[in-house]
């Protein structure tokens, strides 16, 4: 042990959290959303952190990377998250692996900076007092009338200044879709997203129709993990249209693949997955270097110290599923002013879990 204060406590415990509607998006379909909720305990301080996964990120965080945090100071937060890379190298370090060692290290900064006394976007230094927030959901499950009505809150009650909708499920009705959308939004900007439900050609197509309804992004055109097909997409887009993608960058490595093929035109990173607050941090500095833009997906209220510290972040995703967990079970959630979102002063990230609350949903 290096850093002062022995980290003596590490708990995960695991939430499924039904949706007020079925959902679904351009590859998939759900009814409900998992939580992990992860604690770290040093000198009577707790540190909590948090990821959308599954539930068996729980048993990992519990069997597989605690005896590398217990006893270890709490200070020595990079130190950890090196060693926990270290020890899922056999299970591999993406996917659900990735997904638990994003819990615990935005638990242990979180710790770190309760130790301190210091906001987490204060002990990283602070570029900016607020960041913008952009309205997500418009499922394609929805029928025409549930897409306007709650891509119009977002844009009269939360005040965002653009919103994105989901696509990809079917071509056929996305142009009576996107114009349901910009109906209803005014002259937001209008964002869509499907999820890497289209073949290049298909998503190219696509495009064009989405230009004419003002859109001026569009994330996961196609697969990710066709970086390749993803590059071809962005040379090809129309002039107005940037080319998003990140959300399943599992760590800084894979960020780097993305921006050295030139493949987005802004960067989305997810602290929940590309392994906490230390992956983000490192992801966004790799596309500073390339001069690429970041956006967090979804996870507004974890993301937003990391997004005030973090360079080149435009925005974070105002996701609907998350936004209404969040709301529920976090004292200290932000709520949105004038399209953006702001800390609340609390050491760490100002977020506190009401286990009580969400009793009811553990596994």
């Amino acid at each position: 042990m290096t850093g002062a204060v022995p980290i003596d406590a590490l708990e995960a415990r695991a939430y499924r959290i039904p949706t007020d509607a079925p959902e679904a998006d351009g590859t998939l379909d759900w009814d409900a959303t998992t939580l992990v909720v992860v604690t770290a305990v040093a000198g009577g301080v707790r540190g909590m952190g948090y990821a959308y996964t599954d539930a068996a990120a729980a048993g990992i965080v519990s069997g597989t990377l605690a005896g590398d945090v217990l006893g270890e100071g709490a200070m020595d937060v990079p130190r950890l998250w090196e060693r926990m890379r270290r020890r899922v190298r056999n299970m591999g370090v993406s996917g659900i692996a990735a997904s638990a060692i994003s819990a615990v290290d935005t638990a242990l900064w979180d710790l770190k900076a309760g130790l301190i006394g210091l906001p987490l976007a204060a002990l990283w230094g602070a570029r900016r007092e607020r960041i913008a927030i952009y309205g997500s959901g418009g499922f394609t499950s929805h029928d025409d009338a549930r897409l306007a009505e709650q891509l119009g809150f977002r844009v009269r009650e939360d005040g965002c200044g653009r919103v994105k909708m989901k696509i990809g499920a079917d071509l056929r009705v996305e142009e009576r879709r996107m114009h349901v959308a910009r109906e209803a939004i005014g002259d937001a900007a209008l964002m869509i997203d499907s999820n890497g439900a289209c073949t290049p050609c298909a998503a190219l197509a696509l495009a064009e129709v989405a230009d004419g309804f003002g859109v001026d992004w569009y994330e996961e055109p196609v697969t990710s993990d066709d970086v390749e097909g993803l590059a071809r997409v962005r040379a090809g887009l129309p002039a107005a249209i940037d080319c998003a993608a990140g959300e399943y960058v599992w760590g800084p490595h894979d960020a780097r693949r993305l921006l050295e093929a030139r493949a987005v035109d802004c960067l989305q990173l997810d602290a929940t997955r590309a392994l906490g607050y230390t992956g983000f941090l490192q992801a966004a500095a790799l596309a500073e270097a390339f001069a690429v833009p970041i956006s967090a997906h979804t996870a507004p209220a974890l993301h937003l110290p990391v997004c005030l510290a973090a360079p080149g972040c435009r925005h974070v995703e105002w996701f609907h599923d998350h936004v209404r967990i969040e709301a529920m079970l976090l004292d200290g959630a932000p709520v949105p002013r004038d399209g953006a979102i702001a800390p609340n002063g609390r050491p760490g990230h100002g977020l506190t879990f009401e286990a009580k609350d969400a009793d009811r949903f553990a596994v």
